[in-house]
């Protein structure tokens, strides 16, 4: 990797390029909804009306995904801004592998097939989240594997569903699991028997990330493999049934079941059987894949480890080769922001708490773990609470920001990132005063950065991966109206939204390099967060790569 070029016109700034991500902090497209706006957060308005700012994309082409229509997430949007270009992502991959039969074709497809073929009695298990919401997975990838399974003549085949409420509504899994049964009544015949055989909310089993709570992969085990969970006689009874005992109950939250016949769960993994873990996105797979594959795995007693073939739907960790067999390649993302500086001499802090730790460094860096140069980056992770986000919505933002108010005055860092997770995580609870809460939380740690920026003579960049609080409410997509609940409440709305994000500069000691107004045309418009990459190099002095998305600046 080549040094970048410096710019010879830069006139140099005494502190670091501090770049924040406010994960989950969008301009809304109502004023019904909008947790962001309804929030006192008088740093943030400060901040927006005194310097150069604008709005930029992240969602659907603009970081990846196959159309506009897709909502942008935390992966795809700290890919976008650490490596300057955009990719097409696990969505796009995926759909086009299936598209072409590439998939099919593919050597661990085929080795998942012939396992199954080996014994009679074994069965091919798909396990993973249970949801359109094109995010982690899209149901129309499980369909067409299940159809395709069909046509190779596998005998048996049984569906772990992790239901959402998340990326789509919070209490629609009935509007995925009637129409699915549906289609598997469909494909069933005297030779196809393919059934739901457990499941649960992904928030509750399953799909923890970064290690932050391996007791929900422990009760995804129990569930998808021992079948050890309580029993119902269908998705459904399970469903209603959790739903009328905890009233509330949304479906991320929903316990663990397993579907059972005359007393025995009809999905129990066994010997010979084959898995495939159907989530495309890395954070959420690394867990459940570890227990799979790891043989001296110690995070939780596995009880009984059945020898089985698994295979992931992509490549969760490129360096560590995570899973070991996948069935589609992810994008090939090279020359990150990050491999650029560390060429160039520039010393980096990547910090957050644990929830968006990944994001700031796995993420960010091209879904590469590990640092480019240990002598030059430091990341540090402060550990997340294990507690459900809208009982302690500040999170750990100020403990984030009690590090990266040091770290700019050390004079150590030239460039620091930060993820401020609360945007994003209380969001998704869909506790609208909870996100009220989180959001004026997090807008007097902005002030406090803001000082610290000032006294050290640094550059701020403010921005977002996506958004999520600013829009809280279910509106119909006709009227805009807010759609409420049998008793009048609006009904919570907990996935990201479409809406555009922030980027505000903030730089005390403008020397004159680049148009640096209060007014919304003093940045380039009509840009995605990609952007991002090209103004932080901008910023510490450097020339961006030719093939980089353009700059938010206006260099003068």
């Amino acid at each position: 990797m080549n040094a970048l070029n410096k710019n010879p016109a830069w006139k140099g700034r005494r502190g670091p390029v501090v770049l924040v991500i406010m994960d989950g902090v969008g301009y809304g497209k109502y004023r019904e909804g909008d947790a962001v706006a309804a929030s006192k957060m008088d740093n943030l308005t400060a901040l927006t009306n005194e310097n150069p700012h604008t709005k930029l994309k992240a969602h659907g082409k603009a970081v990846g995904l196959p159309s506009d229509e897709d909502m942008g997430n935390s992966e795809v949007g700290h890919n976008a801004m650490g490596c300057g270009r955009v990719f097409n992502q696990g969505a796009a991959l995926v759909s086009k592998s299936i598209e072409t039969g590439a998939m099919f074709k593919g050597g661990a497809w085929k080795e998942i097939i012939e396992n199954i073929k080996k014994t009679k009695e074994s069965a091919l298990h798909f396990i993973g989240l249970f949801s359109d919401g094109n995010v982690h997975s899209h149901l129309d990838h499980l369909k067409a594997m299940i159809t395709q399974a069909k046509k190779e003549n596998i005998k048996r085949v049984r569906i772990h569903t992790l239901f959402d409420g998340r990326d789509v509504g919070e209490t629609s899994a009935l509007e995925y699991i009637d129409p699915f049964e549906d289609f598997l009544k469909g494909l069933n015949d005297s030779n196809f028997d393919a059934r739901i055989g457990s499941g649960g909310g992904r928030m509750w089993i399953t799909m923890d990330r970064y290690g932050a709570d391996w007791s929900m992969v422990d009760r995804g085990w129990q569930t998808h493999v021992l079948g050890t969970a309580r029993q119902f006689k269908s998705a459904r009874e399970a469903v209603e049934t959790y739903r009328k005992e905890i009233p509330g109950i949304i479906d991320q939250d929903l316990k663990e079941f397993v579907i059972a016949e005359n007393g025995e769960p009809i999905g129990t993994i066994e010997n010979g059987d084959s898995v495939i873990y159907f989530n495309f996105r890395g954070d959420r797979s690394l867990e459940i894949t570890a227990a799979f594959e790891n043989e001296n795995f110690d995070k939780f007693d596995r009880l009984s480890c059945p020898k089985i073939c698994y295979a992931g739907m992509m490549e969760y960790d490129g360096d560590l080769h995570v899973p070991s067999r996948y069935l589609v390649s992810p994008p090939s993302i090279d020359k990150t922001m990050g491999e650029y500086l560390a060429a160039s001499g520039v010393s980096t802090l990547a910090i957050s708490e644990t929830q968006k730790y990944g994001h700031v460094t796995y993420f960010f860096n091209g879904n590469r773990t590990g640092k480019f140069d240990e002598k030059l980056e430091d990341y540090v992770e402060i550990k997340s609470d294990v507690i459900p986000f809208e009982q302690k919505p500040l999170m750990k933002c100020a403990e984030i920001t009690d590090k990266v108010v040091e770290a700019v005055g050390s004079g150590k860092y030239d460039y620091i990132r930060l993820n401020y997770p609360n945007g994003d995580m209380v969001g998704h609870t869909g506790v609208y005063d909870a996100v009220i809460k989180s959001m004026e939380g997090m807008d007097v740690q902005l002030g406090r950065l803001k000082k610290a920026v000032k006294d050290a003579g640094a550059v701020m960049v403010i921005t977002a991966d996506h958004g999520n609080s600013d829009d809280m409410f279910e509106h119909d997509k006709k009227t805009g109206a807010v759609i409420h609940k049998e008793d009048g409440k609006p009904k919570a709305k907990t996935s990201h939204s479409l809406n555009p994000v922030p980027c505000i500069i903030y730089d005390p000691e403008y020397k004159g390099e680049y148009t640096n107004e209060p007014k919304d045309n003093s940045l380039n418009e009509g840009l995605g967060i990609s952007s991002i990459a090209a103004a932080c190099i901008h910023l510490l002095g450097f020339i961006p790569p030719e093939d980089y998305d353009k700059s938010v600046l206006k260099m003068n």
